[in-house]
């Protein structure tokens, strides 16, 4: 199997082609400030990755800006800081604010020359949007937590995935699924018969991060240290 094999590039965005966990750190940080015992920057993300998880589950349909704002005030309860609607509204907001990782633009820059390039991602329009113009690419088509009514690592996201993706003529076999978590990506690609390829984002530190860990195996059919090394493989043959 070659990466030139596929004719479609489906993509996770926010931990994938966006450093969401250095804009979650950034934007936690006048939350973090307010503790009494600091916590490491992966105690952090955990006890984001758990709050974030939970609500997903609970509130499939809530657009993901609003997740964001109700998870900050969970946060702020279970770490004894008094609560503050303003904060929680900017850190739901905050999602254009966090950063493209160094590799991305140029990466689908060379990749759209090759490819049909989609996102499927667990955000909202909105937000999606103003991520969107760092990435300086125009995608082929965008499905959002807001349009399909859940949150990765649901089985019907991938499945609206791959239905739109047929009805547009491509046949699974010629889709390869991008993305960092092997919680809510690489476990539901397996599940749908869906080749995909595994951006480690994490690798020089190990760890879960903001992701939830996931239990027994996850096949993957590449391994990429980023974005860049993807494109470069294709490049070089595939």
């Amino acid at each position: 199997m070659k990466t030139a094999d596929f004719k479609v590039l489906t993509f996770d965005c926010y931990g994938t082609l966006i450093d969401w966990e250095s804009g979650l750190l950034t934007a936690l940080a006048p939350l973090r400030a307010k503790l009494s015992t600091p916590l490491t920057d992966d105690a952090v993300l955990q006890a984001f990755s758990r709050q974030e998880s939970r609500q997903q589950a609970l509130t499939p349909a809530m657009a993901y800006a609003d997740l964001l704002a109700a998870v900050h005030g969970q946060l702020t309860a279970s770490w004894g800081i008094p609560s503050d609607a303003a904060a929680n509204e900017r850190f739901g907001g905050s999602v254009g604010d966090w950063p493209a990782f160094p590799d991305t633009a140029e990466a689908l820059r060379y990749l759209k020359r090759h490819f049909c390039l989609v996102i499927l991602s667990n955000v909202d329009r909105a937000s999606f949007q103003a991520s969107n113009r760092r990435l300086k690419v125009v995608f082929d088509a965008i499905y959002t937590a807001q349009d399909i009514g859940s949150y990765k690592p649901s089985p019907r996201n991938f499945v609206y995935l791959l239905d739109r993706l047929a009805a547009d003529g491509f046949a699974r076999e010629t889709v390869l699924h991008v993305a960092q978590s092997l919680f809510h990506d690489h476990a539901p690609a397996n599940a749908v018969g869906l080749a995909s390829a595994w951006i480690d984002r994490r690798h020089a530190v190990g760890g879960w991060g903001a992701t939830a860990p996931v239990a027994g195996n996850v096949r993957y059919d590449f391994r990429f240290t980023g974005l860049g090394a993807l494109a470069a493989a294709h490049a070089a043959g595939g």
